[in-house]
């Protein structure tokens, strides 16, 4: 009689499913594949642009302030939408344009008690500027690179619209007529369950119109951790990611005519918690930024939140 054989076919067809994700996974991080990844939602990331592909990001943004210690119990409100356009120049080197269009309002008691609603719309200021991959170091299932960037936000915003009451205030304004250059770098370590990504940057906010935005400086982190599936297998259509993310900002005071302004600069820690839905060409994403402390100078107005949320392509 011949020796009885067993077949374990379903064990066989789920190994093969788990290895072909496991596959596919780690040749889009060793950059095999050109597709779209977990990244931080509060900033960038040091993962490639292909060469030749553009990247499309759209978030949404509402932002509220209105912990006001002074008399005029300032409420401000921010919505609109922040469109980012990519491109990969080379494997290493990407460019990024970013141009904002924003709803502004202010509710503002004035000195003799009358409420009134002070609001514009418009384009903001938009920003230029170019990552390029210093440090790359891939191995199967995860990548670690290091991308310094540098550029520069142009005055496309206005910055002298008024209302009934006169000029707004220039930190109402969509833009500050001035032409502002920033740099720092980014580091990102990547693998087939996670992601982190930190940055450091510095902007140095040039004179405008008697009005000077204070410096910026900022620390950023982020983690994505994988939540489904949370055992890889074929057939899965994305990949469901926690987010995490701490950003450390410091603003110098702002200027008048020459003059610090006392009520305005500190610094500012928010922790925003996220999700992000990943497939092979398009992310959609959600985070809320939440102060977890403020240090703020004079009678600067604190932020209550922020709420972004959005979609990525890459094309």
């Amino acid at each position: 009689m011949p020796p009885l054989r067993v077949e374990y076919r379903p064990f066989r067809c789920r190994a093969r499913r788990a290895i072909a994700a496991v596959f596919a996974l780690t040749a889009a991080l060793a950059g095999l594949a050109d597709t779209a990844h977990a990244a931080p939602e509060t900033f960038n990331t040091a993962l490639p642009v292909p060469k030749g592909e553009f990247i499309f990001r759209e978030q949404f943004l509402y932002k509220r302030a209105s912990d006001d210690p002074s008399p005029a119990d300032r409420e401000v409100e921010v919505v609109g939408g922040i469109s980012v356009l990519g491109y990969g120049v080379s494997g290493d080197l990407a460019v990024f344009g970013v141009v904002p269009y924003l709803h502004k309002s202010l509710d503002v008691t004035l000195s003799g008690g009358e409420r009134v609603m002070r609001t514009t719309t418009g384009i903001g200021d938009a920003r230029l500027f170019a990552r390029y991959t210093v440090f790359h170091d891939d191995a199967p299932g995860r990548t670690f690179r290091i991308a310094p960037f540098a550029g520069l936000e142009v005055p496309t915003g206005d910055d002298d619209d008024s209302d009934a009451q006169g000029r707004l205030p220039a930190t109402l304004q969509l833009g500050s007529a001035s032409w502002d250059p920033f740099a720092g770098v980014v580091a990102t370590y990547q693998t087939l369950a996670y992601e982190i990504d930190a940055a450091v940057s510095y902007q140095i906010n040039t004179a405008g119109d008697e009005f000077t935005l204070g410096d910026v400086a900022r620390g950023d982190a982020s983690l994505q951790y994988r939540l489904w599936p949370r055992r890889l297998s074929g057939g899965v259509p994305g990949f469901l990611y926690g987010v995490l993310e701490a950003n450390l900002i410091y603003q110098d005071r702002n200027e008048i005519a020459g003059t610090d302004d006392p009520n305005s600069g500190g610094v500012t820690l928010f922790l925003s918690p996220g999700l992000q839905y990943v497939t092979r060409r398009w992310v959609l994403e959600a985070v809320v930024q939440l102060p977890a402390f403020q240090d703020l100078n004079g009678t600067a107005l604190e932020d209550d939140f922020t709420v972004r949320a959005g979609f990525r392509f890459n094309f």
